[in-house]
């Protein structure tokens, strides 16, 4: 099973979700330790090769998990957050890309 690594605050940030949204992102999280898909997601290439978003829908509202997968042995969450309009906000991208890449050095 590979492990889940949260970069920055991404961790805190799943944490404040709504208790079903930070459920379900646990579940979604699951299904990548064991090497599966999530339910809904969508690739992130903007942000780099292999990151993609996890999309959560909740009574609540909309909520974002952007990691990286394609390691052998752990899973890179990037950046967390509740998405407010039909587009990701640049600035959400903007950081999840600047962890990405101070990962990389």
């Amino acid at each position: 099973m590979k492990a889940v690594v949260f970069l920055g605050d991404s961790l805190s940030r799943v944490r404040d979700f709504p208790e079903t949204a930070r459920a379900t992102a646990g579940f979604q999280l699951h299904q990548l330790q064991l090497g599966l898909d999530p339910e809904d997601w969508k690739p992130m290439t903007s942000i780099g090769p292999g990151v993609r978003e996890i999309r959560i829908r909740d009574a609540a509202g909309a909520f974002r998990v952007i990691y990286l997968a394609k390691l052998e042995d752990r899973v890179l969450v990037l950046h967390a957050f509740s998405k407010k309009t039909q587009k990701t906000a640049q600035k959400d991208i903007d950081l999840a890309a600047a962890r990405l890449r101070a990962w990389r050095r």
